[in-house]
């Protein structure tokens, strides 16, 4: 079905205007005041509404093959749609980990079948896999890039053979998107904060995973990449410290490294433990307040590229062990957009670098074609949000196959309202149409 999205305000490109949008045939066929039809077509009234690009979050984590005990491509994929998020890219820590290209192209085959939102999946590295890693080079317009544990990780995903990372950054010609926190930082602070106190509490895990281990794990990948110039991303920045690492003094198109930082270290402070407990554990840790503020500043001035969720669902039940047991990692991308229009409506940020954040420049980092931004042409890929209807989250309406949010009980400002995914109008104020599926990223590399 084709679609006319009457008199909507459009956020685009630095740009808030009201404007018709056509869409046919999977793509934004035009974008005109007051356009005129001599056929039939669904017509959206968006008079009250803004138009959005659709969110592309480039790190989550769906659990499929394996874990999908905690979630699936599917629920996930259906969580993030009805939070305006029309694009993921999935990070290769499942089981088995995506460390072959069979296992990987498993992955797109799931997608391709069962997830309602436009996919990627990282290829995942070992300290062993460098011949498998080295064939995604054949694959650059495919795959959106290279993931490299470089801090504590289950099982063999922990990469910490210099002679594995010196040749996956001399020789990759994907983007490589590194996880950063030094694994022998983090187990001396265990040891000492062990042997202290016995037993620990959530409240200790940013003095486990502190500013020190973030920062020298950050370093070490940046030295990697200009040795060699490759093109990194650091996923989840959550320090003050690491902030110096980064330079908002040239355009992001000519940036070799760039930076992400995830809307729970943006809205969560250390503070926030007593209250939350581990539903609040995840790696890297959220730290104090002034590291909030940081971040914050940092993404304002372009330090810092995009805005993500590291989306990481895990049951109730694992989450609810004690502190040294449970399971780190949260839900978050059914709510991270309406989190972020939260902040526009307490000052914070404006609509204009939520969509840049979010959408343009998770698209300009990555290269992906053909989305991202509101552009005739482009793959219609949109989201429809009220301003004015609040959300409040809730047992009922948390779609994360865990069931669970840290944000529940709390009310959002605004809503998604439809969200569009290649032209088809996947959400519509609750209700799913699922007889479309997403498409596989292409990337213009």
């Amino acid at each position: 079905m084709n679609y006319l999205i009457r008199d909507a305000t459009i956020v685009n490109e630095n740009k808030i205007f009201q404007s018709d949008v056509l869409i046919k045939d999977r793509r934004i066929e035009k974008i005109a005041p007051n356009i005129n039809l001599k056929y039939a077509i669904k017509e959206i009234d968006a008079s009250n509404l803004y138009l959005l690009p659709g969110a592309i979050d480039d790190q989550v984590h769906f659990r499929e093959p394996g874990l999908t005990h905690k979630a699936t491509i599917y629920t996930e994929s259906k969580a993030a749609v009805a939070g305006g998020v029309t694009s993921f890219m999935e990070m290769p820590n499942t089981q088995p980990p995506a460390f072959t290209q069979q296992l990987l192209e498993d992955k797109y085959t799931i997608g391709k079948h069962r997830s309602l939102a436009n996919y990627s999946f990282f290829m995942g590295t070992s300290n062993n896999n460098y011949d498998e890693v080295m064939r995604c080079n054949e694959k650059r317009k495919d795959i959106c890039g290279v993931k490299i544990f470089m801090g504590s990780s289950t099982g063999n995903l922990l990469v910490d053979s210099p002679l594995a990372l010196d040749k996956i950054f001399a020789n990759s010609e994907l983007l490589i998107a590194t996880h950063c926190e030094d694994e022998k930082i983090i187990k001396e602070n265990y040891a000492k904060l062990k042997a202290e106190k016995g037993t620990l509490q959530p409240s200790d895990h940013p003095v486990i995973r502190n500013e020190e281990a973030c920062f020298v794990s950050s370093f070490r990948a940046i030295q990697y990449a200009k040795k060699y110039g490759s093109r990194l991303h650091i996923l989840h920045i959550s320090t003050e410290k690491e902030l110096q690492l980064f330079t908002n003094l040239i355009p992001l198109t000519e940036k070799r490294i760039t930076a992400e930082v995830c809307v729970h270290h943006l809205h969560f402070t250390s503070d926030d433990y007593e209250r939350l407990g581990n539903l609040i554990k995840c790696n890297p840790a959220i730290k104090s307040p002034n590291n909030k503020a940081a971040l914050w500043n940092a993404l304002l001035d372009d330090r810092l590229d995009v805005i993500a969720t590291d989306h990481a669902p895990h049951t109730w039940e694992e989450k609810n062990e004690p502190y040294e047991k449970a399971h780190a990692g949260l839900p978050l991308v059914q709510h991270s957009l309406m989190l972020m229009l939260y902040y526009y409506k307490e000052g914070k940020i404006t609509l204009e670098k939520i969509v840049e954040k979010m959408s343009h420049a998770v698209a300009t980092c990555f290269e992906i074609e053909d989305r991202g931004f509101i552009r005739e042409g482009y793959f219609a890929d949109l989201v429809l949000v009220d301003l004015h209807q609040p959300f409040t989250v809730k047992k009922e309406n948390i779609l994360f196959k865990c069931g669970w949010s840290p944000l529940e009980n709390f009310t959002f400002p605004s809503s998604v309202t439809h969200t569009f995914i290649n032209g088809n109008l996947i959400y519509e104020k609750g209700m799913f149409d699922e007889s479309h599926k997403g498409m596989r990223l292409k990337f213009s590399r």
